[in-house]
């Protein structure tokens, strides 16, 4: 994402993120990939990284869980490899991160 357009950049993530949770079933994840198709259908595969950074500054808010294979990962860490984007349950936010 370019500086100036980082925020508004940003909140379109977010909020695409958020609707493609809304359409599914509590409980239910998506790719980061599935993000980038719905907002760039070309070209999708650049912005993949500005999906990440984005689910991972909603993880350290609080909003999201990300995982991997399962496991929550912890936003202050490097995450490799493909993950998963749900909504946090209810208390799970540990702000000790």
């Amino acid at each position: 994402m370019k500086a100036e357009r980082a925020p508004a950049e940003a909140e379109a993530i977010a909020c695409a993120i958020r609707a493609l949770l809304d359409a599914r079933a509590d409980g239910a994840s998506v790719c980061p990939s599935e993000v980038a198709r719905a907002l760039w259908p070309h070209g999708w595969r650049a912005r993949i990284d500005d999906v990440r950074t984005v689910a991972r500054a909603l993880t350290a808010r609080g909003e999201l869980r990300v995982t991997q294979r399962g496991v929550p990962l912890d936003a202050a860490q490097p995450w490799r490899g493909p993950i998963r984007i749900g909504r946090a349950a209810r208390g799970e936010f540990d702000r000790r991160l």
